[in-house]
C-alpha cells in the first residue's frame, strides 16, 4: 500500500471513531474550520477545542494542574459570569484554580511540508489559584477581575480562530495554484531544498510535532501537529 493509500485509510479510521470528549462534540466556533480541514486530501483533524474557561478542584504539584485526577467544578465555552464562579467554588473540597485555555486544534498531515503550513504556537492562556484545601484564598472582588480577564482571553481567541482561518484558507488556495503549475512547483521545490540543506534547524522549527497530550479528552496516541495562536497574530 502507497503511503497515500495508507493515510487515506488512516484517516477514515479515526475520523469514524466516535467523539469521546466530555462534550461528545465539536466546539460551534471551530465546527467549519474543522469540516474544512477534514475534507481537505492531506490533512484530518484529532482534536479541537475551541477555547474554554475553567474551574478544577484538584490537587496543585507547582501550579501544575492534571486535569484527569480533578473535579471540573465549572467549564464553558464562552463568556462566564462572576457568580458562576462563586457558586461553583462552594463545592470545593482542595486546591482550586481558574484557568482560561485558547484554541488547540490537532490535527494528522500527510507529509512534511502539509505541516509547514499548520504549525504555530502561543502562550495565549490564564492559570490561578484561587482557594487551598477547599479554602477560599481571594476576595470575590478579585476573582471578578480575574473573570473580566478570562472572558477578554475568550473574546482575542474568537478572532485569532477567525483569522487563522481566513490565512489557513489563502495558504491552501495559494499552494493549490501552485501545484497546479508544475513549473512553479518545480522552482519552489528547489528553493525549499536548497534552503532545508542551508538552515535544517530553521525548517525543522517551522513544523512542530508532538505526541498529543492530555489537554483534551479526546485525544488519542498518535502524533499531531498542536496548533496554537501567536501572541500577535
Amino acid at each position: 500500500m502507497d503511503r497515500c493509500a495508507e493515510f487515506r485509510r488512516w484517516k477514515a479510521q479515526c475520523l469514524g471513531k466516535a467523539d469521546l470528549s466530555r462534550k461528545g462534540s465539536v466546539d460551534e466556533d471551530v465546527v467549519e474550520l474543522v469540516q474544512f480541514l477534514n475534507a481537505r486530501d492531506q490533512f484530518f483533524t484529532t482534536s479541537s477545542c475551541a477555547g474554554r474557561i475553567l474551574l478544577l478542584d484538584g490537587s496543585i504539584n507547582g501550579f501544575e494542574v492534571q486535569k484527569q485526577n480533578c473535579c471540573w467544578l465549572l467549564v464553558t465555552h464562552k463568556s462566564c459570569v462572576k457568580d458562576d464562579v462563586i457558586l461553583a467554588l462552594k463545592k470545593a473540597t482542595s486546591d482550586t484554580i481558574l484557568k482560561f485555555e485558547p484554541f488547540v486544534l490537532h490535527v494528522q498531515c500527510r507529509q512534511l511540508q502539509d505541516a509547514q503550513i499548520l504549525a504555530v504556537r502561543s502562550t495565549h492562556g490564564l492559570e490561578v489559584p484561587l482557594s487551598h484545601k477547599g479554602k477560599l484564598m481571594v476576595t470575590e472582588e478579585y476573582i471578578d477581575f480575574l473573570v473580566n480577564i478570562a472572558n477578554q482571553k475568550m473574546e482575542e481567541n474568537k478572532r485569532r480562530i477567525e483569522r487563522f482561518y481566513n490565512c489557513l484558507q489563502h495558504a491552501l488556495e495559494k499552494e493549490t495554484i501552485t501545484n497546479s503549475h508544475p513549473k512553479i512547483k518545480e522552482e519552489n521545490n528547489s528553493s525549499y531544498t536548497h534552503k532545508k540543506k542551508r538552515k535544517p534547524e530553521k525548517a525543522h522549527s517551522k513544523c512542530i510535532t508532538e505526541e498529543n497530550d492530555n489537554k483534551l479528552e479526546n485525544d488519542d496516541d498518535d502524533p499531531g501537529i498542536g496548533v496554537i495562536f501567536p501572541e500577535n497574530y
